[in-house]
């Protein structure tokens, strides 16, 4: 099972831009990858999500302001966030699994067997 230490989390302005990173302990070349939020009193939320054959998926409440990146060789994972929102705020979980398990969509939290602690993200006005 690999492991997956998240970093990069801040505090920010609104209109800001923050990226996260994202360390597998292994290889993740067969490995799909995704970064899920929780809000305040919200349930996680899967917004940004990388396959092994390069195909990516995002919520809609990003699509257009983030984008997903990884780097197999490194052993990592990106999130770079622009136009950063108050509603952005919450704390980031990078998720793994392996190869592309096509019975569940790409940001079900379900599909994933490995999660990092997370880093927290801050966005005010």
């Amino acid at each position: 099972q690999v492991q997956l230490v998240e970093s990069g989390g801040a505090s920010v302005e609104v209109g800001g831009s923050l990226t996260l990173s994202c360390a597998a302990s292994g290889d993740i070349a067969d490995t799909s990858l995704a970064w899920f939020r929780q809000a305040p009193g919200k349930e996680r939320r899967g917004i940004a999500a990388a396959d092994t054959d390069g195909r990516t998926n995002y919520d809609n409440s990003v699509k257009g302001r983030f984008t997903i990146a990884r780097d197999n060789d490194k052993k990592l994972l990106f999130l770079q966030m622009n136009n950063l929102k108050p509603d952005d705020t919450g704390m980031y979980y990078c998720a793994a699994v392996s190869g592309n398990p096509e019975h569940w969509f790409p940001l079900m939290g379900r599909r994933y067997t490995a999660w990092g602690q997370g880093t927290h993200v801050t966005v005010s006005s």
